[in-house]
């Protein structure tokens, strides 16, 4: 009986707590569109968009960009199985990706030049050379061996924590490899979601098609605005 209590007890107590409730859609609508969240949104975003624009300064052409943006509601108190799901209200994050035009005959050229850029003090793209980057040109100019190994597919990302770049392979001629389309926006519902395709009709076998290779850049955001039930604001 007093068993049956001790686990009653807590779960009543949730109920009438907003620090035990999950948030609701109408509460989440409100801290989403708070003049604090899109402050933050806005600010995220510009960044973003400025390491786009960094990697547009490179022999790479700038044809679509993509932006998701999400705010989720917490849930109510996880009593067994605890995710952190519950220590917050809101949470919101944001992933903007950018697909370029590229001309395949010159891989090894842009590649140089996107490190080169990244090698500036300052710069806004995360990767500049090193011995396997190095090795990466010789081997799109044709002055050397597959880095990951002579039996590897070919190279097609360079990532960080921030930032991840894939591009389509020039010697290995499989489809799925290919930089694919981004997802189709299920749900554009500002300020909760917002699903941005610009330009709308672009897509990435037409930049393909126009300028022979396809480079994707995607970057992304987690927590770029965050309420917890404690009170405590990040973003």
């Amino acid at each position: 009986m007093f068993g049956l209590l001790f686990l009653i007890v807590p779960f009543a107590v949730s109920a009438c707590s907003s620090e035990y409730r999950a948030t609701s859609p109408e509460e989440v609508r409100t801290l989403a569109g708070s003049s604090e969240a899109v402050q933050a949104r806005q600010r995220e975003e510009a960044r973003l968009r400025s390491v786009v624009r960094a990697y547009a300064d490179t022999p790479l052409t700038l044809a679509l960009v993509t932006v998701r943006d999400t705010c989720a509601g917490g849930s109510a108190k996880e009593w067994f199985f605890q995710t952190g799901d519950d220590t917050y209200r809101i949470d919101c994050s944001l992933v903007v990706t950018a697909y370029y035009g590229a001309d395949p005959e010159r891989m090894g050229d842009i590649v140089d030049a996107i490190l080169t850029a990244g090698d500036r003090p300052g710069s806004l793209i995360s990767f500049g050379h090193d011995q396997y980057r190095r090795n990466l040109v010789d081997y799109y100019r044709g002055h050397g061996p597959n880095p990951l190994g002579p039996h590897a597919q070919e190279p097609g990302i360079l990532s960080d924590l921030s930032q991840s770049l894939t591009w389509d392979p020039v010697h290995d001629h499989n489809p799925h490899l290919l930089t694919q389309e981004p997802d189709r926006c299920i749900r554009h519902d500002p300020p909760v979601t917002r699903c941005l395709h610009e330009p709308e009709s672009r897509t990435v076998a037409a930049i393909r098609k126009r300028y022979g290779s396809v480079f994707g850049l995607e970057l992304g955001s987690a927590d770029y605005y965050k309420v917890f039930k404690s009170g405590r604001t990040r973003g």
